[in-house]
């Protein structure tokens, strides 16, 4: 399945698309903005990390995942949307959301360098 470059968060986790009657998850990965300056993304963990996510979610029947890049100004700042509404502190983190009980729910994450241990994010992805 493709992957969603440059993903918009809704307002809350009921807004993702994950139709009423799916049983399949939803990937969201919090990255690093790439600054056209560098041509790379502002995050070490982030600049390690991409390869592997790109290997796990662009397979056609792999789980769809959308990245949500932040810019650095924004991250650093303590009262950012994604760690006051959503619960998101460190980059790169991949959640995943599913549906149950008819309510779209978090239902697990792997964070900063956790993405790069062997086997997390697969076990994630399973």
């Amino acid at each position: 399945m493709p992957i969603v470059a440059d993903f918009t968060l809704p307002a809350s986790a009921q807004g993702l698309p994950i139709p009423k009657d799916s049983s399949e998850p939803f990937y969201v990965t919090i990255i690093s903005s790439t600054p056209p300056e560098t041509g790379e993304s502002w995050c070490p963990d982030v600049r390690r990390a991409l390869p592997l996510l790109d290997r796990t979610f662009s397979p056609v029947d792999a789980p769809r995942m959308a990245y949500v890049p932040v810019d650095r100004p924004l991250w650093k700042d303590p009262s950012n949307i994604y760690r006051t509404k959503w619960d998101l502190h460190y980059v790169p983190t991949v959640v995943r959301y599913e549906r149950v009980d008819g309510e779209i729910k978090e239902t697990g994450r792997v964070v900063e360098g956790e993405v790069i241990v062997d086997g997390k994010l697969q076990a994630l992805v399973q």
